[in-house]
């Protein structure tokens, strides 16, 4: 079988949450099955480290596709040509976008459809590109794979889909996470917060990440409790900050939060073994791949209630209401102050996680291509 992956998302050292599923999903299918042949076609140079074995053949195809006028030249003249050239048997995109101008039979993977319950956090170019294409690019697709069974639900819901087309592939955790030693975390902490307690958010600062709110519930706990706690904000300043901006500017506490950029696959989960809790308080997820990796770090996890969170979290993480700040400040005091529901939480999180693989989903993924060919 000829599988082609849309690999433009496989950006060294910039991976996200939907470049890492692509990574995970593409590299074990890569790997289990060396008499198929993978076709990865980026849109710029790729890193060696991509390319996982001898039966992939990476394609390079310009223009490199970051704009909504660069999407549609890619999808929809470039790849059908790369498609028709290597006699591709089936297309695997990973990341929501396919080609319209393709007979060759794609699978198409959900990671959410955000735009739609909060288009003000979306740039217009963009949402205008989403709202033009993405409901055609579901109705396209000859499967889709949504990430979680809340997406399933949604887009079944909002693009009014056959429930028989959309199945469920979830997130794993990537490796590497794993507890740390009162060693290793006393050194950590020196590093990140000269020796004091912390909380830690990981994921882009965007408006939907509830960052803001993150912040005034760390105000809010800090005036409420006598503590030296820090926060460790971790990840790359995304779009629309400028609220963000504005509520740190004026926290009483401004000092004791530290944006640290992104930092390396090395690093992330040291910060996060590190931690008294990871505060994962977005409005709106697809998934939430944070929640996996600080349970997967020995870290208990205070996250949302709403979207997918619930679903991911089971019950070994405590769920606040991230419209309230006081919500999350009660869950922040309340892991620091019960050592028990915190331990709890780190026993039920290392269980949690085992529900999630992906060998599994990578397993799904390639049935689904066999089936379309």
């Amino acid at each position: 079988m000829k599988i082609a992956v849309n690999a433009r998302e496989l950006l060294k050292g910039r991976m996200e949450g939907i470049g890492r599923y692509i990574f995970e999903t593409t590299r074990q299918m890569v790997l289990d099955h060396p008499d198929d042949k993978f076709f990865f076609f980026f849109d710029r140079k790729y890193d060696p480290s991509f390319i996982f074995a001898d039966n992939v053949t990476p394609v390079v195809i310009y223009p490199q596709a970051r704009h909504p006028l660069l999407w549609y030249i890619w999808f929809e003249i470039a790849i059908p040509y790369y498609l028709k050239k290597y006699k591709i048997d089936v297309f695997y995109s990973g990341d929501t976008y396919l080609s319209m101008k393709t007979k060759v039979p794609t699978l198409l993977v959900c990671h959410d459809i955000a735009y739609k319950h909060y288009p003000n956090h979306i740039k217009k170019i963009h949402l205008d590109y989403y709202e033009n294409n993405f409901s055609k690019y579901h109705h396209r697709a000859d499967h889709i794979v949504a990430v979680s069974e809340f997406t399933r639900q949604d887009i079944i819901k909002l693009y009014k889909l056959d429930p028989n087309k959309v199945s469920v592939g979830h997130n794993a955790t990537p490796k590497g996470f794993q507890s740390a030693s009162s060693n290793e975390k006393i050194k950590i902490r020196k590093k990140l917060t000269n020796d004091k307690p912390y909380f830690i958010y990981v994921g882009s600062l965007h408006p939907r990440k509830n960052v803001v709110n993150l912040i005034k519930a760390f105000d809010l706990f800090r005036k409420q409790h006598n503590t030296n706690h820090k926060l460790i904000l971790v990840g790359r300043m995304a779009w629309n900050n400028e609220a963000l901006k504005e509520v740190y500017n004026t926290t009483e506490y401004r000092d004791d939060i530290i944006f640290t950029g992104q930092v390396s696959n090395e690093e992330l989960p040291k910060y996060l073994a590190s931690a008294d809790a990871l505060t994962y308080v977005s409005v709106f997820e697809g998934f939430g791949i944070p929640i996996l990796e600080g349970m997967s770090s020995g870290t208990p996890v205070i996250t949302s209630n709403v979207s997918s969170m619930p679903e991911v979290a089971g019950d070994a993480a405590l769920l606040i209401d991230p419209h309230d700040p006081m919500s999350i400040a009660d869950g922040m005091w309340k892991i620091i102050s019960d050592k028990d529901f915190k331990n709890d939480l780190i026993t039920k999180g290392y269980e949690r996680v085992k529900a999630f693989s992906w060998q599994k989903t990578a397993d799904h993924i390639y049935s689904e291509l066999k089936k379309l060919t």
